[in-house]
């Protein structure tokens, strides 16, 4: 199945909220989403990563703003970028204010935490004044201490329960356009928080496996936790929480969306794992590619098999295709053998034919759009 056709997955119809110019829920794409880690008051530093998030494509970035010093730096900041920024408030309401009135696309707040009900009820107000979604984010290592000893230890019905705490203060005030997060680092607690809570609320459910771990083990585990929920259609915004540089958790959000056929950004490689049929270094040429393309954003399918026992067929399938072969490997384009190359001239050869192709792509498409 090549990753341009329909995804099979049904998704939970949510109500739609609007993140600056970014859609979440309804039948808006899944949006992919990560969080600054330079000192929020370093407004260049903090300029700089979000300027770096969004060349890999980041849809939404959320900020920490822990002090009103930092939320004077978010205001600096907002004006120098362009993409959607959520502010993460914990306990002061006087922050969120501030915030709001510097332009801020989302508040990340537990109205629980923040205290008296006229402090709650004055962020709604901004919110809605501002027409500011709000994100409610639950996480399994900081439950309410009656929840926490109600249940002995974090279960997804203690995550729930105390999701929908926050929400009833939200229905209180009539206020409607937010979404919700269940986090735990456990995949099964996370999982079974999500499931309970899709069923319960329409609004829309940001995913995430919080703390996840390393580079490695953190997208394992996030593929794991997110691929069973997104694949029941559950799910409408995602950040993969990664111990690692920040751009890391877009190309695997990405990449877990390519794979589900839920997204199609970039090239989308089918590569064999290589063997000693292989009539070119397949492990070296891909690390070359991947490398070389990573400022590619038109989504296209691009085989790179090493021998001509499953090469062919895969190449038939995607836009380009090589199969390794003796003297010469074959290059196929739109699934049909273009030219024959040498491994000496073969990064170089398929790199040229893949922005070739994508540049023929961009031209039908302005001229498509041109036509009206």
């Amino acid at each position: 199945m090549s990753m341009h056709q329909e995804s099979p997955i049904k998704r939970r119809i949510s109500r739609q909220i609007r993140v600056g110019s970014v859609l979440v829920g309804g039948d808006a794409p899944i949006s992919v989403q990560s969080m600054t880690n330079t000192e929020t008051c370093d407004v260049a530093a903090t300029v700089g990563q979000i300027n770096q998030l969004q060349a890999v494509g980041a849809d939404i970035v959320r900020v920490s703003v822990p002090s009103m010093e930092a939320a004077e730096a978010f205001g600096e900041i907002r004006k120098r970028v362009t993409l959607p920024l959520v502010a993460d408030i914990h306990f002061d309401y006087k922050i969120a204010l501030r915030v709001a009135d510097l332009g801020v696309d989302c508040l990340r707040i537990n109205p629980g935490n923040i205290g008296r009900e006229d402090r709650v009820r004055a962020v709604v107000d901004a919110a809605r004044h501002n027409g500011i979604p709000i994100r409610i984010g639950v996480n399994a290592g900081s439950l309410e201490k009656d929840l926490q000893k109600k249940y002995g230890e974090p279960t997804p019905q203690a995550l729930v329960d105390s999701a929908l705490r926050h929400v009833d203060y939200l229905d209180k005030l009539d206020f409607q356009d937010f979404k919700v997060s269940v986090k735990a680092s456990d995949v099964f607690m996370a999982v079974g928080a999500y499931r309970l809570l899709a069923a319960q609320i329409e609004q829309p459910l940001h995913l995430g496996i919080t703390e996840a771990g390393a580079l490695r083990s953190g997208t394992v585990k996030s593929a794991v936790g997110l691929g069973m929920l997104l694949a029941e259609g559950i799910g409408d915004t995602i950040r993969i929480s990664l111990a690692a540089d920040p751009v890391e958790e877009i190309k695997v959000g990405f990449d877990l969306l390519k794979s589900l056929h839920l997204r199609s950004r970039g090239i989308n490689f089918i590569a064999c794992p290589s063997c000693s049929r292989q009539n070119f270094d397949v492990i070296k040429t891909m690390n070359e590619l991947e490398a070389r393309l990573e400022d590619v954003v038109v989504p296209l399918d691009v085989a790179v098999i090493g021998c001509v026992v499953n090469g062919p067929g895969e190449a038939k399938e995607a836009d380009i295709g090589l199969t390794g072969g003796s003297p010469n490997n074959l290059l196929y384009v739109g699934g049909v053998p273009d030219q024959k190359v040498d491994n000496a001239r073969l990064v170089d050869t398929l790199e040229k034919m893949i922005r070739d192709k994508i540049a023929a792509k961009q031209a039908l498409e302005a001229n498509t759009i041109a036509r009206g």
